[in-house]
């Protein structure tokens, strides 16, 4: 491991650090879904099965976290099997890194926080089953997740399956054209919603070629933009769950909500629990196609972006 950031903490894998080095794909992971998902070991399991997506798809994982005062980047085996049988680690976004690192102990990273510690290690690629958005009555309660604020200001591309269902996800898409994040759709014409194949909204751009995607974020930086770029690609159709068989559930719990007067985080886990209550289990399994489809697709557009910039020299 090493530490090469004058300021900022960074620890390396070997592998992470020598694939930098070597210009390599290498494709940035959160740590809160090894820590706020399954139970142990059940969590563990499923990281090594997110990095072995990502190395199938041609490139080097680099799982972020925070511990004793310093950012990971990129996790060995006994890394991820500490954070997975640590109980109580606590989910940190980009709001709360200056205090985690600060205080030390160990954290999880969230999309937002993720973000931010691939951008400082040099890093242009993430991925993630589904980001934040603007939730469901935002005009109201103002909550918008740091998820989307953090794409304005992390020149990083995010791989994901669309936003999760619970959201307002015409609402999410008007935010992300607002502030000049381009969208563009791998292998599919809709904004997926998750572990759904469609948020029945059309994508403003549809691109197949990962060559042709990774030109496309080249471009969007050389054009001097330093914000993110999203691109979408939804879980595959044998392991995706029919919106219409969960919004109804999610509209009645929405109303629950506001009732019982649940907000802010516990906002999430709530309406989640009721889709996964309606669909008896099935969303948890299509969560997990969901992290390995989008670790793959990661790992392979990142791959294609790397091979651009070796040609270009």
């Amino acid at each position: 491991m090493r530490n090469n950031h004058a300021n900022v903490p960074l620890v390396f894998t070997e592998e992470v650090s020598d694939a930098i080095g070597s210009g390599l794909p290498v494709v940035a992971l959160e740590s809160n879904v090894i820590t706020h998902g399954l139970a142990y070991p059940h969590n563990a399991e499923t990281a090594r099965k997110v990095e072995a997506a990502v190395r199938a798809g041609g490139s080097v994982p680099a799982t972020i976290g925070i511990e004793d005062g310093r950012i990971l980047v990129g996790m060995t085996d006994a890394d991820i099997e500490r954070f997975a049988s640590t109980p109580g680690i606590p989910k940190v976004s980009s709001r709360d890194m200056p205090v985690a690192i600060a205080r030390g102990g160990m954290g999880a990273t969230t999309v937002a926080s993720s973000l931010v510690a691939a951008q400082l290690a040099g890093i242009p690629f993430f991925a993630s089953a589904g980001i934040g958005g603007v939730h469901r009555g935002a005009e109201r309660s103002m909550d918008i997740s740091s998820d989307l604020i953090q794409f304005t200001r992390s020149k990083v591309a995010v791989v994901c399956a669309g936003a999760k269902n619970i959201l307002d996800l015409g609402l999410t898409m008007e935010f992300l054209e607002t502030h000049c994040v381009p969208l563009v759709s791998y292998k599919s014409d809709d904004f997926p919603a998750f572990y759904c194949l469609s948020s029945g909204y059309r994508s403003p751009h549809r691109i197949d070629d990962e060559k042709v995607i990774a030109r496309a974020i080249e471009a969007h930086w050389a054009l001097g933009n330093d914000t993110g770029f999203l691109v979408t690609s939804p879980v595959d159709e044998k392991d995706a769950i029919d919106s219409r068989e969960v919004e109804q559930a999610i509209e009645d719990a929405v109303l629950a909500a506001e009732k019982e007067g649940v907000r802010g985080n516990a906002l999430t886990k709530f309406l989640m629990h009721a889709v996964d209550k309606v669909t008896e289990g099935r969303s948890a399994k299509a969560n997990m196609a969901v992290l390995i489809s989008t670790a793959e697709a990661a790992g392979r557009i990142a791959a294609a972006h790397a091979e651009l910039l070796r040609e270009r020299g």
